[in-house]
């Protein structure tokens, strides 16, 4: 797929802005810690090992850096495979919306202590998980950290 054929944003430019961004995103949320996080070289070969698909070390460089934006639809649905995300996700900024709340609920239940919490929680009722709910976004707001909001809470007992 050429930068041509991908939808457009306002003024008609081509939504692939924020590219690089995204799949800076991706490795981060696939490798959290920077210090153990592969180099291209690594990465491009286990997108090859992974997907059959091949992107060299200096092109997923100048992709993830934003020097190249001229990707095929190959190379996309080989990058969106070895992500697990849709190939919409890297140009549709609602397709990223929902593929980053999924990261951040995975990244938050890499911590033991989520998982203990949220694994100890279940099988209460709705009205304790409601009370500690209230607990949790009272701690968060001493902690001065932002509101957490999730789909989830616009259905009471859900």
């Amino acid at each position: 797929m050429k930068e041509s054929d991908l939808p457009r944003g306002q003024g008609g430019r081509p939504m692939l802005a924020k590219f690089d961004e995204r799949l800076r995103a991706l490795i981060a949320a696939l490798y959290p810690d920077e210090r153990r996080r592969p180099g291209y070289a690594k990465l491009a070969a286990q997108i090859r090992d992974s997907t059959g698909g091949t992107i060299s070390a200096t092109y997923l460089w100048e992709l993830a850096t934003g020097k190249k934006r001229n990707l095929t639809l190959e190379q996309l649905d080989v990058l969106a495979e070895f992500f697990g995300v849709p190939p919409e996700y890297f140009f549709d900024d609602e397709a990223a919306e929902r593929v980053n709340a999924q990261l951040k609920l995975a990244s938050a239940l890499r911590d033991a202590r989520v998982r203990n919490l949220a694994l100890r929680a279940d099988g209460l009722s709705p009205q304790t998980l409601d009370a500690l709910l209230t607990m949790v976004n009272e701690a968060r707001r001493i902690q001065r950290l932002p509101e957490v909001e999730t789909p989830d809470e616009a259905e009471p007992g859900a």
